[in-house]
């Protein structure tokens, strides 16, 4: 049965238009483009926006070093952008620009607004200047001392080590990031929004399920140090909108028009569709939902600011902020001289896309975890799943349908009530996508590969196949093998588009939500192709170099104040002393079938399950209890060590251990030996 449409608008933070697409900012693209795919294979009326943010001092600054005009600096980086999202199979709906025209009309809507409801004040203050390069200085373009936490090197604006705003007149030791002068304060008279004002209004709204507990835990943090008045205004020269009334001496600070780019990004869009109706998604009274995805160091502004902004203009405030972690790469930070400051580009050079968005996915869960790019682990998690697993289940069948039925699926069905359990898992893979908990989405459907591929080797259509009489139980397991696999690709349609409409030029059917219980019984289907190849190590080797390579010509080209680098963390500890092969041979590894598995009553964090050894039954508690629950692990073959000595436990006797992976919480994954493995063999 089909759910009842819904009206969604759903936005990206929007990327500054003075540097290329890097793999951090994809893991937000790709995860709100998941969801917003999700939502429209369910038949929602969901529209997704961007557009670059283009205003401010750097805009300019890097204009002035590379000889160009900004708008024709704004313009080569948007095609770049692009460019990068549209690779990566980012379907936005249109993305715009933060220097258009529709932003200009709404920006200047929106202050008049505020300043008509006494929102918007006025004073003069002491701000700091840069006397080499004569201009006011922007909070970023100040660095210095923290002035709450005393962590050295901060921008101007907050301090990433303790989240505190301030204004950079309050930075200890400040000094210019244009040219390393110390600045002098001088006067200027600028605007401010009433933050305080919004005080009761956004402790509600915050509180209201809006927000993740994690943002609306830190924002109780900031109501209890009191709310600021917002510095709005910057003075000429500047890159930006002017201030309307002000003849030319003031322009909105960046931060106030880049959020109303969102709605500016949906007035261009909506101005060329005629079923978009721009008031019907942010009046007031809208019953339209807005949702934004967002980076954790952006809360503050999403959560405080915009939202004020739009009740004290009579606008809508937004239905969900989601915000996320940061990306690091092998547990590290991200690190131009480690060639791990991956751009968008030079992995796309390399590498398919969709070998990211199914990583990403597998990693993702509604909080605000930074999430590990650990590259070891992508390419084997891609190979195992991507390769070994999905595409697995439809090459083993694939060519009995094309040579020995004429392309036709049977007219019965091998096993129906496998394909009913397939199929069923649709209400909770719809639930885990729709709560954006896309690793548990993702770990239901690699079960139910498992348990796909189980079939088809338990069945082994190519021994079926030279048998007499066994032509119609051929056909069928074959043609049961290839419904299993569009139920899965199906579920995989939002990480997996391009994989999908391949899928469904071979399938001749559209993969829908629909029609998940479609069965294709007697259906003709084309030649199977290869879906997607390993990754190779050299690939990833490949992507290391380059971005090593790019980074002197990144620097070259950068301006004074885009040079910062990030820091790079410490090397890794190194690794533990090695032991010689015989003492590891002394190791014996076992495949185990989990034959039982139940919570133990008082642990917080162990399982306890019974092991089938292959005529022999073992018990062992496991600290897996965070990632799996019994019913998802009883049937699955794993691998244990068999010969570790027993361990009296709290709750009784643990004998041996069962091998995982993983950084821990839900992120741990049992060792999962191939389907055709036996109880009890051992692992060489």
């Amino acid at each position: 049965m089909a759910t009842e449409s819904r009206k969604m608008l759903v936005t990206c933070a929007l990327p500054y238009a003075n540097g290329s697409i890097h793999l951090g900012h994809m893991l937000e693209h790709i995860q709100a483009d998941i969801w917003v795919r999700f939502q429209k294979l369910r038949g929602h009326h969901c529209t997704f926006v961007c557009a670059d943010d283009t205003h401010g001092t750097p805009i300019m600054l890097t204009a002035q070093k590379l000889g160009m005009t900004p708008e024709a600096m704004i313009a080569k980086v948007a095609e770049e952008h692009k460019a990068d999202f549209a690779d990566f199979l980012i379907d936005f709906d249109n993305y715009h620009s933060t220097h258009s025209d529709e932003n200009r009309e709404l920006a200047s809507e929106i202050y008049t607004r505020l300043k008509d409801n006494g929102y918007i004040q006025t004073r003069t203050i002491e701000q700091l200047y840069d006397p080499e390069k004569g201009m006011f200085l922007p909070d970023r373009f100040v660095k210095g001392t923290c002035p709450k936490c005393k962590t050295e090197d901060q921008y101007g604006d907050n301090c990433e080590s303790c989240g505190s705003t301030y204004s950079p007149a309050e930075l200890i030791e400040p000094k210019s990031v244009i040219t390393g002068a110390t600045p002098v304060l001088k006067e200027s008279e600028h605007y401010f929004f009433d933050l305080p004002q919004f005080k009761g209004v956004l402790e509600e709204w915050t509180r209201s399920g809006a927000l993740q507990s994690e943002m609306a835990n830190k924002l109780a943090e900031w109501f209890e140090q009191g709310l600021q008045q917002w510095d709005i205004s910057r003075d000429k020269p500047y890159f930006g909108f002017e201030i309307p009334g002000t003849n030319g001496e003031k322009f909105f600070y960046v931060w106030l028009d880049a959020p109303i780019g969102y709605m500016g990004s949906f007035k261009n869009l909506c101005d060329r569709r005629d079923d978009l109706n721009f008031d019907e998604y942010w009046q007031a009274d809208s019953n339209a939902e807005l949702y934004h995805f967002i980076g954790k160091d952006i809360i503050y502004f999403h959560s405080l600011f915009w939202p004020a902004m739009l009740h004290g203009a009579n606008l809508r405030k937004p239905t969900n902020v989601f915000a996320h972690g940061y990306v690091t790469v092998n547990g590290e930070k991200m690190s131009k001289s480690r060639g791990t400051f991956i751009k968008a580009r030079t992995y796309l050079d390399n590498l398919h896309p969709e070998y990211l968005r199914y990583y990403y996915a597998a990693k993702l869960n509604d909080r605000i975890d930074d999430l590990d790019l650990n590259l070891e682990d992508f390419a084997q998690r891609v190979n195992s799943d991507m390769v070994g697993k999905l595409v697995n289940i439809a090459s083993r069948t694939a060519g009995f349908i094309a040579k020995r039925f004429d392309g036709k699926l049977a007219e019965g069905i091998d096993q129906p009530e496998l394909l009913a359990e397939f199929q069923a898992a649709k209400e909770s893979i719809a639930a885990q996508y729709e709560g954006r908990e896309f690793g548990k989405a993702i770990r239901e459907i690699m079960a139910l590969a498992d348990k796909a591929n189980a079939y088809i080797a338990d069945a082994a259509p190519w021994q079926l196949a030279k048998q007499e009489g066994m032509e119609q139980k051929t056909h069928e397991v074959c043609s049961m093998g290839i419904h299993l696999f569009k139920v899965l690709m199906t579920y995989l349609k939002p990480v997996l588009p391009q994989m999908a409409a391949d899928v469904e030029a071979f399938l001749n059917t559209e993969l829908t939500w629909d029609s998940l219980d479609t069965v294709l019984t007697g259906h003709g289907i084309n030649k199977f192709k290869a879906l997607i190849q390993r990754i190779e190590p050299a690939k990833i080797d490949a992507i290391i170099e380059q971005t090593k390579a790019e980074l002197a010509a990144d620097q070259a080209v950068s301006a004074p104040a885009l040079e910062l680098e990030h820091n790079d963390e410490l090397e890794k500890e190194p690794v533990a002393e090695t032991i010689s092969f015989d003492e590891f041979a002394k190791v014996d590894l076992r495949v185990a079938r989990i034959a039982k598995a139940e919570h133990v009553k008082g642990a917080n964090k162990l399982l306890q399950l019974t092991l089938d050894l292959g005529g022999e039954t073992r018990n062992v508690f496991a600290g897996i209890k965070s990632a799996y629950q019994p019913e998802d692990l009883e049937g699955r073959l794993t691998v244990m060590v068999a010969n570790l000595a027993p361990r009296k436990m709290k709750f009784g006797l643990s004998e041996g251990m069962v091998l995982a992976a993983g950084p821990g919480g839900e992120e741990i994954h049992i060792l999962s030996p191939d389907s055709g493995a036996k109880p009890g063999q051992r692992i060489m």
